[in-house]
Parts: C-alpha cells; sequence; structure tokens
C-alpha cells in the first residue's frame, strides 16, 4: 500500500514546532485527522522514526508529512502555510 488506504485515507506524521512527540493517523477526505483504524485520534510517538515503524507495521510505504506551530494553532490560523512534504518510509 501506498500512503492511501481504501477509504482513501492519507498516511500523516504531524510534528509540532519544539514538542518532543509526533502524531500518527491518517486525513479523511474532509481533512480531518483521525486514527490509524478510522475512528478516534491519531497515536503519539517519540520519534519520527517511531512514527514511520508504525506506519510500516500498518503496510503503508509512504507518508505525509507535516510540521505545524504552536503559535499558529493558538491562534486560530489554517495550516495552508505549515511545511508539508510526502516521504518514503
Amino acid at each position: 500500500m501506498d500512503n492511501v488506504n481504501q477509504s482513501g485515507n492519507i498516511a500523516t506524521i504531524i510534528g509540532i514546532a519544539d514538542a518532543t512527540h509526533y502524531l500518527v493517523g491518517l486525513t479523511d477526505a474532509g481533512n480531518n485527522f483521525i486514527g490509524l483504524n478510522g475512528a478516534g485520534s491519531g497515536e503519539c510517538v517519540n520519534s519520527i522514526v517511531e512514527a514511520k515503524a508504525l506506519l510500516k507495521s500498518h503496510d503503508y510505504s509512504v507518508a505525509h508529512l507535516e510540521y505545524q506551530t504552536a503559535y499558529d494553532e493558538m491562534c486560530g490560523l489554517d495550516n495552508t502555510g505549515n511545511y508539508q512534504q510526502v516521504i518514503n518510509l
């Protein structure tokens, strides 16, 4: 599987600037971040290496990586200016 499952959800890793963890989950068609099982919230891991391994264990080979800043979230700004990249796992 690449980075899209049968439901059209995209494997996603979110990093928050200055945080020591990453969120791993799926992005649905409505741009909502959801858990790997398609419901709930994503999983929290301590490194990008752990995030990649978790997605690999769910048969993904590519993921959407996004870095956000805490400032943007606090101010309610949209995430269109965030750093985004597709990475191989």
